[in-house]
């Protein structure tokens, strides 16, 4: 039997897909069509049945909004899985959806980013979930080397590159060189620490209390890192803890620095260890270069300008921030070859790879 014959089959007639397998948000890039699905890593579940009832979009409406036999869980907690079952059909729901769109004979290969430094056992589980959810072939990719790929920056080349990819339940921080990770950090400061800090403030300096959604919406309405001109604000609903009823408080771009200044402190801590263990020929290479922002939390209003004003390096924030890793691993998929050095350890046991 001529398995190169039919591995080209296999490749020509059915689906390449990235996903980017997100704590807040999961985008999937299908070859050819470019990023088809971008919707949050929540999944709702009836309690009584067992059976997931909505995932993503429909899901996240529900939030805060259920009767007591729904519950609306995020099935990974820091960038890992942490429900595997619901993990692998929230999957197997996003891979049908993307399948749909471009219908072809044979299943999937996908490629998968996953935060730097998980375990093999973390690995292992999102590489079964992926099968489990219908992919012929899975391979993974660490997330801050696919948007180091997904940004165009050279990573085969004996240049050193620094990306810090601010997601929802992480931050990856790493200095790439030569097709693999010189020098890494993974911090559980990222969106998801930024809402929790902005509830704890509420609670504490307004006694009010305010859901994760709220809290999201005041991080992006008034959130800035440094004062910039004219204060700005925005009105905020929640129940007054004394009283136990509703109340409107004005919130003020201030009180989200009080908030979250903190957490920002412990992640330009981070950005400096690496940078401080980072060989010196890679060093100046990140410091003519500059290093670059990916992920949600790039667009922090004043981020960019607080970082090169400590840590004395330029700082970008990188085009399309939100999409840079799905974009690396559509990028990846388009030449597995090419980028084989790049990936994580590869589970697939196939006769025909």
């Amino acid at each position: 039997m001529n398995f190169t014959f039919l591995k080209k089959l296999y490749d020509r007639f059915s689906n390449d897909i990235g996903i980017d397998l997100g704590t807040a948000n999961t985008l999937v890039y299908v070859r050819g069509r470019g990023i088809v699905i971008n919707e949050p890593s929540i999944v709702a579940l009836n309690t009584k049945t067992g059976r997931i009832i909505a995932v993503g979009n429909e899901a996240k409406q529900m939030m805060g909004r259920t009767p007591t036999h729904l519950r609306v869980i995020r099935p990974l907690v820091d960038g890992v899985i942490s429900d595997y079952e619901v993990s692998e059909e929230m999957l197997a729901y996003l891979i049908n959806k993307a399948e749909k769109m471009s219908p072809k004979v044979f299943r999937p290969r996908i490629v998968v980013g996953v935060p730097s430094g998980i375990t093999n056992v973390e690995t292992r589980a999102v590489y079964d979930a992926s099968r489990s959810a219908g992919a012929r072939e899975v391979y993974i990719i660490e997330e801050p080397m696919a948007a180091a790929v997904g940004i165009r920056l050279p990573v085969h080349d004996p240049i050193g590159s620094m990306v810090v990819d601010i997601g929802g339940g992480t931050t990856d921080i790493a200095v790439i060189s030569l097709g693999g990770v010189v020098q890494a950090k993974n911090l559980k400061i990222a969106g998801d620490k930024l809402n929790n800090d902005i509830i704890k403030y509420m609670r504490e300096e307004f006694k009010v209390l305010v859901g994760e959604k709220t809290a999201e919406d005041i991080k992006i309405a008034v959130g800035t890192v440094e004062e910039e001109g004219d204060p700005i604000e925005t009105t905020v609903r929640g129940r007054d803890l004394i009283t136990g009823l509703p109340r409107e408080v004005i919130v003020t771009d201030l009180d989200v620095r009080d908030a979250i200044g903190e957490s920002i402190a412990g992640l330009i801590d981070g950005v400096r260890e690496v940078l401080e263990t980072t060989p010196p020929e890679v060093l100046s290479d990140v410091m003519r270069r500059g290093m670059f922002l990916t992920g949600g939390g790039a667009l922090i209003r004043g981020l960019p300008d607080l970082l090169s004003s400590v840590i004395k390096i330029p700082v970008y924030i990188a085009q399309e921030p939100l999409s840079a890793v799905a974009r690396g691993a559509g990028i990846v998929l388009e030449d597995l070859e090419k980028y084989n050095d790049v990936l994580l350890k590869n589970y697939n046991e196939l006769p025909l790879s």
